[in-house]
């Protein structure tokens, strides 16, 4: 099929996230970047456009410009998605907007700043029947699609406990959040409710629940800011019940000195338990009752990988595939949405998934100023 074309709002000069977006794009081979509003400052959007090549006349100054603009465009031009790649704050006006304006969004996580602004565009969407992803850039590895595989299929049996950690150092220290994106993460009015819970919390309890295919129903949580004179939390942990009844722990920090991006999953079952690090990404660990450990291992000639591992791959085993990849398929997979042509297991979160990544930090908040009171995740709206 012809590239699927979409415009960017934000990304621009001195982002982290934008390029990883347009490098997973590139990579996807299915999309083609035609437009952006890289920045809310004019000049600055003016130069990050003419520096990754985009037409000075769809390189814009602001996002409602860009939306006008694309519109303006004969149907076979414009954009058909818009990827939100801003601080979060800016994540539901974009997205209501753009909603607003017939084009789908893809946007980076969480899906709001709040749990109120998710639920504003869930309403938009529900509103105009536009399309929403949210890239929770885990769904997109082939061994974490491999691991709910062997959760589902059920020569395990019923899951009993899991324990998601995802430790960070970089903010470990008060002159760590200087830089520009340490800068509005530890910023309430940029980043919203959650500090280290909103970042990467939400991505480990968006993990759980994918691998484990079940809601968390009620959380107890302890959260904190560590480091003097920071307001949002650095670090926290919780304990959770699943609504199959099991029972887990999520840790999430960005105070672990000397941790890079120490993510891992152990979902646990009658029979056996599968264990997942994004720090060796291409291998997943079978553990049964009885027998050897086995190491599960990406690539294209592993046969034994289910459908939905097998379609995230891209090479053959020994060659490693990571983050940008796992982004690619997310950006593959959106831009075949977009075309009418979703796959059954998708490798972007949904909006329902994106909603319920809001409640989470919310519910988390709510159950640590409350002395870890366990909170009934559906109360929390």
């Amino acid at each position: 099929m012809t590239p699927v074309r979409y415009a960017m709002v934000g990304g621009g000069e001195g982002a982290f996230i934008g390029p990883v977006h347009r490098t997973a794009a590139a990579i996807a081979g299915n999309c083609r970047l035609v437009a952006g509003a890289l920045s809310a400052d004019a000049d600055k959007a003016a130069r990050s456009g003419a520096a990754i090549g985009l037409p000075a006349d769809r390189s814009y100054a602001s996002y409602p410009a860009m939306l006008d603009g694309e519109r303006a465009l004969p149907e076979g031009e414009r954009a058909e998605f818009i990827a939100i790649v801003t601080p979060n704050h800016m994540h539901a006006p974009v997205a209501e907007a753009a909603l607003e304006a017939g084009f789908p969004v893809l946007c980076d996580k969480p899906l709001g700043d709040t749990l109120e602004a998710a639920i504003r565009i869930q309403a938009a969407a529900e509103r105009t029947g536009g399309l929403v992803g949210v890239t929770h850039t885990y769904l997109g590895y082939p061994m974490v699609r491999q691991a709910r595989d062997l959760v589902a299929g059920g020569s395990l049996g019923a899951v009993r406990r899991v324990a998601v950690r995802y430790t960070q150092g970089w903010l470990s220290k008060a002159e760590d959040a200087r830089g520009k994106q340490a800068e509005w993460r530890t910023d309430p009015a940029r980043s919203g409710v959650g500090g280290a819970f909103g970042d990467i919390g939400v991505h480990a309890f968006n993990l759980v629940e994918y691998v484990c295919g079940q809601s968390m129903r009620k959380i107890s949580a302890d959260i904190a800011a560590v480091v003097p004179g920071r307001v949002l939390d650095d670090d926290g942990a919780a304990l959770f019940h699943l609504d199959g009844g099991a029972r887990g722990t999520l840790v999430a920090s960005q105070i672990c000195a000397g941790d890079a991006n120490g993510l891992s999953l152990s979902v646990w079952c009658e029979e056996g338990g599968v264990h997942w690090r994004q720090e060796q990404p291409d291998q997943l660990a079978l553990a049964r009752r009885q027998g050897p450990v086995e190491t599960w291992s990406a690539g294209s000639d592993r046969g034994y990988l289910g459908a939905a591992a097998a379609a995230a791959v891209r090479l053959p085993a020994g060659h490693p595939e990571g983050y940008l990849e796992a982004f690619g398929n997310i950006y593959r997979d959106f831009a075949l949405a977009v075309r009418g042509q979703a796959p059954d297991q998708p490798a972007y979160a949904s909006l329902a998934q994106g909603v319920a990544g809001n409640r989470f930090v919310q519910a988390a908040y709510d159950s640590s100023q409350a002395n870890g009171a366990w909170i009934d995740m559906e109360s929390v709206r």
